[in-house]
């Protein structure tokens, strides 16, 4: 589904990746890594949110270099402590989501909306809620985005237990998928979660 090709990337002080390829299938893939290795940059490279220095990302075969808004509203990603979107309700920012992803699945947010407990949430604007309640509004638009590539970077980061635990029920999910694909950050995997592949940075 998702195919990288001798990706090159470079901050000026180091280089994260040389050459690197990788392909990314169906079900649930972990990119595991600790601080600074390059989890939440590669996320965003994914995204093309980041340039790379060289290299050919691919989504079902469309280019993010030769098609750059086909590929991008193949992807679902969102920086999680982002204040872009602080001014919007929850139920803006699906709307927003819903219009740049035409498989969003509004069964399926009014499911996430209520596993989450986030209906008390929905009337306020998103700088008002707490970090564990925005976040969790990030997360349902993600899954119920429909994207073929989703990225989740840190997704457990400031849930309560109940919290974490549905998101753990939703990946659980998310591994036997045919048809999408989900990218997961996180120093490490999931409990119980089966995983298509690993992508291991390092310590």
């Amino acid at each position: 589904m998702l195919q990288i090709l001798k990706l090159c990337f470079s901050y000026p002080d180091r280089t994260l990746f040389t050459d690197w390829s990788a392909y990314v299938g169906p079900g649930v893939t972990l990119i595991r890594g600790g601080d600074g290795r390059g989890k939440s940059p590669l996320l965003r490279l994914l995204a093309g949110l980041l340039a790379p220095d060289a290299g050919e990302l691919h989504i079902h075969g469309v280019s993010l270099h030769d098609a750059p808004e086909v590929y991008r509203a193949k992807v679902f990603f969102i920086e999680p402590r982002t204040e872009a979107f602080d001014a919007l309700t929850p139920v803006q920012y699906f709307d927003m989501q819903r219009l740049r992803h035409p498989a969003f699945d509004d069964r399926l947010l009014a499911q996430l909306v209520d596993g989450l407990s986030l209906e008390e949430q929905m009337a306020k604007q998103l700088y008002m809620l707490s970090t564990g309640s925005k976040r969790k509004v990030f997360l349902a638009a993600a899954f119920a985005s429909g994207a073929a590539v989703t990225l989740l970077d840190m997704p457990f980061a400031a849930l309560d237990k109940a919290s974490i635990g549905f998101v753990m029920g939703l990946l659980e999910d998310a591994s036997a998928h045919s048809e999408r694909a989900w990218v997961v950050a996180d120093y490490a995997a999931p409990a119980n979660v089966r995983l298509a592949s690993v992508i291991d940075l390092g310590d």
